[in-house]
């Protein structure tokens, strides 16, 4: 089966990190999610039924095979939704992070100053049309919340393809994936406390 990346530590220095933010978010997709067609067909047993000498007469385009449910639910309770609830909860903590306020801020003075300067500023519009603009620097909370947004986004777009290909391999019968998530979360939750 395959590798999980490791949880990281959730700490603020973590989520204001856009890069190692990312990373994690990228390296976690592209183990499960962007490879899910491998992933699948590893869970399939083509040596079950044994090697038929006439499937090497004829030539047909197959659709990908039926996966047995068991290996499916094993893949979805051990593999994916891990890697779901992984990244759900990087996300949730770093959008907590995001709105809460920031005294750590390394460019909150710089800022002031910037702002300082702006309001002692004449601006002759005549002379140059331009000179009224004024982009004020934003804060890494603010930089944060708009990353998470479309990282979110991504996430239920990446979720959504990954749930069709399983759907349509594992002959599941769920329609949506958040539904089969929170099934899953709610086996877990007694395990956890004990």
């Amino acid at each position: 089966m395959t590798d999980l990346p490791p949880s990281p530590r959730l700490t603020p220095q973590f989520c204001f990190n856009t890069t190692a933010l990312r990373d994690f978010l990228r390296i976690s997709r592209g183990a499960v999610d962007d490879s899910i067609t491998q992933n699948l067909n590893a869970l399939v047993t083509p040596a079950t039924k044994g090697f038929d000498p006439t499937s090497t007469t004829v030539r047909t385009t197959r659709s990908p095979r039926e996966i047995d449910s068991k290996s499916c639910q094993t893949f979805r309770e051990r593999v994916l939704f891990p890697s779901w609830q992984s990244r759900a909860d990087v996300l949730t903590y770093c959008a907590y992070v995001a709105t809460s306020p920031d005294p750590d801020d390394p460019e909150t003075s710089l800022r002031e100053a910037e702002s300082f300067k702006e309001r002692e500023r004449v601006v002759n519009e005549r002379l140059d049309p331009y000179s009224a603009r004024y982009f004020p620097r934003e804060p890494r909370t603010q930089q944060l919340a708009q990353l998470l947004r479309q990282e979110r986004n991504v996430e239920t777009i990446v979720r959504s393809r990954t749930w069709g290909l399983v759907r349509e391999r594992c002959s599941e019968t769920l329609d949506d994936s958040d539904r089969a998530l929170n099934e899953w979360r709610e086996r877990q939750a007694p395990a956890k406390k004990l």
